[in-house]
C-alpha cells in the first residue's frame, strides 16, 4: 500500500546520483523483482559522511534508499551495521517491535501492508551492509 509518507520519502532526491567519489561502493539486485541499486558511501573517522545512490526500482525501494541516505549520515559505521541488522530482523507478527530510534520512520515501509514487498524495502539496507563488510 503506497501512502503519503512513502511518496514523500521517494520524492526526496537530494542524494540521488553517483559521484564516483567513495570509500565504499556496492551494486545489488533484488532477485525477486529485478530492482537494482547502486550506492556510494563516503566515510571519514569511521563515520558515514554521505550516501549517494541510483536505482532502477519500485517506489518502495526508492523510498527506502532515500530515507536510508538521510538517516545514516554522521553515524558510526558500527552503529549503522548494528541498527540495520536489527531492522532486517523485524517480525511482522510482533506488532510491539521497537525500531532503532534513528530508523523509526522505516515503520512506514516495514509493516504488514507491505509484507509481500519487504525485499524491495530491504534492498538498499542490504547494499549498505554489503558495502560495509
Amino acid at each position: 500500500m503506497i501512502t503519503n509518507e512513502i511518496i514523500k520519502f521517494a520524492s526526496n532526491t537530494s542524494n540521488v546520483g553517483l559521484t564516483n567519489k567513495y570509500t565504499f561502493k556496492c551494486i545489488k539486485k533484488n532477485s525477486m523483482c529485478g530492482d537494482i541499486i547502486k550506492i556510494e558511501l563516503i566515510s571519514k573517522n569511521s563515520k558515514i559522511n554521505s550516501m549517494k545512490y541510483e536505482t532502477e526500482s519500485c517506489i518502495l525501494c526508492e523510498a527506502s534508499a532515500s530515507l536510508l541516505s538521510k538517516k545514516i549520515k554522521n553515524l558510526s559505521i558500527r552503529i549503522i551495521k548494528e541498527d540495520l541488522n536489527k531492522l532486517k530482523k523485524i517480525s511482522l507478527d510482533n506488532l510491539n517491535f521497537i525500531f532503532p530510534k534513528k530508523f523509526k520512520e522505516f515503520r512506514y515501509l516495514i509493516n504488514k501492508n507491505n509484507s509481500n514487498r519487504l525485499n524491495c524495502v530491504y534492498l538498499p539496507i542490504d547494499a549498505v551492509l554489503k558495502a560495509l563488510k
